[in-house]
């Protein structure tokens, strides 16, 4: 089964509260899914997390627990009770155990989840593949594939086979198959549910026990004749020789043909993301509390310093730092913001946007075009290497920030097709091997300062684009060697609060003062 990433699914999205989009939204949108799994109907709940994995260190202070308990109990990623969802979770009745235990997990960020009620008992394997992206591979001990972008239908039945035959003939579908594991079952993806007629029918049979409905949790569902016009840069290219289309026009031409939807569409949906991230940029220039964190509103020192001329460099500059760390402190301040492409990365690409944009006085309509060049920049990553920093260290998330926010510059700008993809190449160029270790276990610091770095390092690299320096390797080979980098990367340089500046002991002694009511730093 072939899929291709997706501008709003996998690269700009999704719309969330939380320090981290591999951590909170993803692990919500695999508990929607129990939840659907289990029909809404939840006792107890067990959930184990691998030791040498990613989460076993991090679930807690990273916001994966919070996201968990969210998608339990049916919330959206943006909903503002989710700093308060294990309360809400207890007080539904829903007792809850997390254990560290060896699962034999081949990936960083998988969970191993079961759930029970009176009558019967369920579980479910994913893993979060970064940027909020999920795969459930398992249920009940059937190996699965779902990312959450069809409406899938599991009938669990003594004849597989027979129901499968039937299902065929009566239910619109994009594939149907029988797993049989703990328990034998028919998944049908498809594009809407089952009519109701068809689903009594089908229960009405004798060799049908029971039928569970998983809604999809990506905005931008799949299907069986999806097609995209290309899959990598040098296709894309190849796709555009006599067209002469613009990165943004591209960009359109790629998400029209991958979700089904016109490319008016496509942008004005690319026009509500970009509002949310203008909303978040002014909500934090305002100034953020939260209880449960390291840094304060510091974007207000930088304002204050900017408005008295007392710093150095240009104000388009400055500008972009002061967007970045509002947008950063929005998201440590459980603020809605909008993961791009992950919530420990979320400000590099719209503070730098914003920030260049307001210093050339552009429309919103040309920052919506520079968002949807920036999106399928981030597309070609998404298709050859990973948005999760478990995985590929902060290379994969604010790395990959500059590099979508390079190209974007150089759109707003009136540069090339040529020019804006050897911005990206260059600005990914130099993100090479950034590690991951953020303090006191929290998406606070280092992670301020990289999305700064990788915002500034995107304009530096779009200057030289437009410039026509030369970036030398093609963006398709750069994305592959980010990849091969990261799989190199220790694991304790990966998000697991084990290495680097995470260990040190002015690190450690923060991440021992946020267990205390008074935090190590005052917020302002």
């Amino acid at each position: 089964m072939t899929t291709y990433p997706s501008i709003f699914n996998d690269v700009i999205g999704p719309v969330m509260r939380g320090p981290s989009s591999s951590h909170c939204a993803a692990s919500l949108r695999i508990a929607r899914l129990c939840r659907d799994l289990m029909g809404g109907q939840i006792d107890s709940i067990l959930i184990e997390f691998d030791p040498n994995g990613s989460l076993a260190t991090t679930h807690k202070d990273q916001g994966s627990d919070m996201g968990l308990f969210g998608g339990f109990l049916g919330w959206d990623a943006d909903d503002e009770r989710l700093p308060d969802s294990e309360r809400h979770l207890a007080e539904a009745g829903i007792s809850v155990d997390i254990a560290i235990v060896d699962i034999g997990a081949r990936h960083p960020n998988t969970y191993k989840i079961t759930l029970a009620n009176r009558t019967e008992t369920h579980r479910l394997t994913a893993i979060s593949t970064g940027g909020g992206m999920i795969e459930v591979t398992e249920i009940d001990g059937a190996a699965v594939s779902m990312a959450g972008d069809y409406f899938e239908t599991l009938l669990y039945t003594s004849a597989p086979e027979a129901v499968l035959e039937v299902v065929k003939d009566r239910i619109p579908q994009e594939y149907a198959e029988v797993h049989i594991g703990e328990i034998q079952f028919v998944e049908i993806k498809s594009r809407e549910l089952p009519g109701v007629q068809v689903l009594d029918e089908l229960l009405a049979r004798p060799d049908v026990i029971f039928v569970r409905k998983l809604d999809p949790v990506l905005p931008v569902l799949a299907r069986r004749e999806l097609y995209v016009p290309f899959e990598t840069c040098e296709e894309m290219l190849a796709f555009n020789e006599g067209k002469e289309l613009t990165l943004c026009e591209l960009a359109a031409e790629y998400e029209s043909a991958r979700g089904g939807i016109s490319r008016a569409k496509v942008f004005e949906k690319m026009r509500s993301i970009v509002r949310i991230m203008d909303n978040a940029i002014k909500l934090g220039l305002k100034g953020t509390e939260y209880s449960d964190r390291i840094l304060g509103s510091q974007s207000l020192q930088l304002r204050q310093q900017l408005d008295s001329r007392a710093l150095i460099g240009g104000n388009a500059n400055n500008a972009i730092i002061m967007y970045v760390s509002a947008m950063m402190e929005v998201k440590s301040s459980m603020g809605v913001i909008v993961a791009a492409p992950t919530a420990g990365s979320c400000g590099a690409l719209p503070g730098a946007v914003f920030g260049v944009a307001h210093s050339l006085e552009l429309s919103e309509d040309e920052i919506v075009k520079a968002m949807l060049g920036a999106g399928i920049i981030g597309v070609f990553i998404a298709s050859r290497a990973t948005f999760a920093a478990e995985v590929g260290g902060c290379m994969a998330e604010t790395g990959s920030g500059g590099g979508m926010a390079a190209a974007a510059i150089v759109e707003m700008a009136g540069g090339t097709l040529s020019q804006s993809i050897g911005a990206a190449s260059l600005a990914l160029q130099n993100s090479l091997g950034l590690i991951c270790d953020p303090i006191g276990n929290r998406v606070e610091a280092p992670c301020l300062g990289r999305n700064v770095m990788a915002a500034t390092n995107a304009v530096a690299c779009a200057n030289m684009a437009l410039s026509n320096y030369e970036h030398l390797i093609p963006l398709d080979e750069v994305i592959d060697a980010m990849k091969e980098v990261g799989d190199r990367i220790h694991n304790t340089l990966r998000c697991t609060n084990l290495g680097g500046l995470s260990i040190t002991k002015t690190a450690k002694k923060i991440g021992e003062s946020l267990l205390e009511p008074e935090t190590f730093f005052k917020s302002c």
